[in-house]
């Protein structure tokens, strides 16, 4: 796993059974990363594309290891893609009318800013 910009480790350390890595950006920006088994430790300056850690083995929602990659700023959490240019992350399809045997996924909102 590799920073994804400059800044100070603010957290690294387990949290909830899971190893967590948090980043504190210029501007309010901080960026988080889970389950990651750190290589840092808190306090320490990294730059972008240092490594950080390692994902840690799946832990029951994913078949294999997958990665929670956050962004806030300040008190607002943001779409993380948003740092390297790509769209909106949904974590569940959005249904209409709801969810059954029936529902068909809505289509995708346009990407970009609202």
């Amino acid at each position: 796993m590799r920073a994804a910009g400059d800044g100070i480790v603010g957290y690294a350390d387990p949290l909830a059974g899971r190893g967590v890595v948090m980043i504190i950006h210029a501007e309010g920006l901080r960026t988080t990363y889970l389950p990651v088994r750190a290589s840092v430790r808190r306090g320490q300056v990294v730059r972008l594309g240092d490594v950080i850690g390692s994902v840690e083995p799946g832990n029951g929602h994913c078949p294999t290891s997958c990665l929670h990659w956050g962004l806030i700023n300040r008190t607002r959490y943001l779409d993380a893609l948003l740092l390297i240019g790509l769209g909106q992350v949904r974590l569940l399809p959005r249904w209409s009318p709801s969810p059954g045997p029936d529902a068909t996924p809505l289509a995708d909102p346009p990407l970009g800013p609202p």
